[in-house]
Order: structure tokens, then sequence, then C-alpha cells
């Protein structure tokens, strides 16, 4: 279970993906996709997966044209405060310092090279 009490499963996004083409036909963008840990190797692996499937879709000719991690940064959450660890870059709230988690580096480097060969 992540910090908001969600089942881990990235696999989810390749079948929304895929429901979401089949039902509307339009391409698709997602727009938020993280999971909430203080871990950030499981963030890390929940990144890959979830990359996977979009890779599959794209692969299987879907129309993917955005994707967005959430979060950038460690952020409020309305009903948990800032307890639930989202960011690829951790806030240190006492400092405001801002550290760069490794899935960040690995996001970004996919970015860099334009490809989801993972």
């Amino acid at each position: 279970m992540t910090q908001m009490g969600y089942e881990v499963w990235p696999e989810a996004l390749e079948m929304t993906i895929r429901r979401a083409m089949e039902v509307t036909g339009l391409p698709i963008y997602v727009t938020e996709n993280g999971i909430g840990t203080d871990d950030d190797a499981q963030r890390l692996d929940y990144y890959r997966r979830a990359l996977s499937g979009v890779r599959r879709c794209l692969s299987d000719g879907i129309d993917v044209r955005g994707y967005f991690a959430w979060s950038a940064f460690d952020n409020y959450e309305w009903m948990r405060g800032y307890g639930p660890k989202f960011g690829i870059i951790g806030v240190d709230r006492k400092t405001q310092t801002r550290t760069v988690k490794p899935s960040a580096r690995w996001l970004g480097e996919i970015a860099k090279a334009n490809c989801l060969e993972l």
C-alpha cells in the first residue's frame, strides 16, 4: 500500500490508457502518475513499470502524446498534509533544501534520450 492507502499497481496506467483510447479514440496525455512513498527505490520501480506499460501502448499504435510524473516536489496533500512523499525532488520543510532523488535522475535520462527504452 502507498502512503495514501492505495494499492501499488503501476500496471493500472497501461489499462487506463487502453480503456481511454477504446472509449474516446482521442490522443492520450497522462497528466499525473506517481506514488506516495518514502522509499525512492520503490518509486523508481513504480515509474519503470508504469512507463513499460506506456511503451507497450505506443508499440501498439496508441497515440500517447505526453506523460507527467506526479510530482516534481514533495507537496501538500489536502487530507494528509506534508506526510505523503510523492516528489522526485525531496523538500526539507524546515530549511526548504531540495534534494534530487534517483528517480528524478532516471526520469531525466528518459526525457533527455526522448526514448522509453528502459
